[in-house]
């Protein structure tokens, strides 16, 4: 089992605010990270995408898992839009 990033442990920097934990809450505005994704109405791999890359330099101690997690989802997502090329984008849309 991996081990948990040095933050989970940390109480304070750990609180949730509405049960959103710290890392997918903009630190200026406020935004949180679902909301964004909401508005914009993104499928599922840029979603979650987009999540890794907000998240990245927040969660864990170095931001390469993230990063690459949110590079796979996004390849993921090229395949799909090649497989799926001439349906036009309209019917891409998975959420």
């Amino acid at each position: 089992m991996k081990d948990k990033s040095k933050f989970y442990y940390d109480t304070d920097r750990n609180k949730p605010i509405d049960n959103t934990p710290f890392y997918y809450i903009g630190q200026i505005y406020g935004y949180k990270a679902f909301d964004i994704i909401e508005d914009f109405k993104l499928n599922y791999n840029c979603a979650t995408a987009l999540s890794y890359v907000l998240r990245a330099s927040r969660k864990h101690s170095t931001p390469d898992e993230c990063i690459s997690k949110a590079i796979d989802h996004l390849k993921n997502e090229l395949d799909v839009l090649k497989k799926n090329k001439g349906r036009g984008y309209d019917n891409l849309k998975r959420l």
